[in-house]
């Protein structure tokens, strides 16, 4: 891939999980309705079924273009942390695809038959543990091993410091079934510094066009 491809990727993947999440809040009162007991959770997620599955369905596809978006970063520099980054990148977005899918696969139909225990199984493992554990260890390990691998000379320290804080953020998540205070404040921070990272990643790689910067 080229990297514009991967810049618009970028920039498409941080979009899309912004718009999807909004949508959701909106509608679903998500993420704050999974502190609801599992029987209203399965009665909200019924009143607003199809446009909750479709914005899940759209939170997922921006999970999933970080597969992509992994192989195409992975040009941009030769250096063995680069190589790993790949590797973990992809784990980070099949992970975090696993974990969003339950939605508009399995619960429809755990809401159709009130199957609250079924989904309370499939939200704590699906969910809890591989969708968002996992899938903030591996998404904070992507960026950082993307940052050493292509150094301050690729856009400036402003890009390192950026991509660092947001990682360090998107990690604390990891503690989150703990209910420790302002975990999941930090998390959601994270979250938002790691999009407008994402984002200016992309633009950068619009803006340089084909010119790729090796790791010192």
């Amino acid at each position: 891939m080229s990297p514009k491809v991967t810049g618009s990727l970028l920039i498409a993947a941080a979009v899309l999980a912004n718009l999807a999440f909004t949508a959701l809040g909106s509608l679903f009162n998500y993420p704050d309705v999974l502190d609801e007991p599992a029987g209203e959770v399965l009665r909200s997620f019924r009143a607003h079924e199809g446009a909750v599955s479709a914005w899940f369905s759209v939170l997922a596809l921006s999970a999933a273009l970080f597969a992509p978006i992994a192989i195409g970063v992975r040009r941009l520099s030769a250096a063995p942390a680069m190589r790993i980054a790949v590797w973990v990148g992809i784990a980070a977005a099949v992970v975090q695809v696993i974990g969003l899918l339950r939605w508009p696969i399995l619960v429809p139909g755990y809401a159709a038959d009130g199957n609250a225990d079924a989904f309370r199984t499939a939200s704590d493992i699906l969910g809890t543990a591989i969708g968002e554990t996992l899938g903030y260890a591996l998404t904070a390990a992507w960026t950082l091993l993307v940052l050493r691998a292509l150094g301050r000379a690729f856009a400036g320290t402003w890009f390192v410091a950026l991509g660092t804080v947001a990682a360090g953020l998107v990690a604390v998540g990891v503690i989150s079934p703990l209910d420790l205070p302002v975990v999941d404040d930090a998390n959601f921070i994270g979250y938002v510094l790691w999009s407008l990272w994402l984002i200016a990643f992309g633009v950068v790689l619009l803006v340089r066009g084909r010119r790729a910067v090796a790791a010192p």
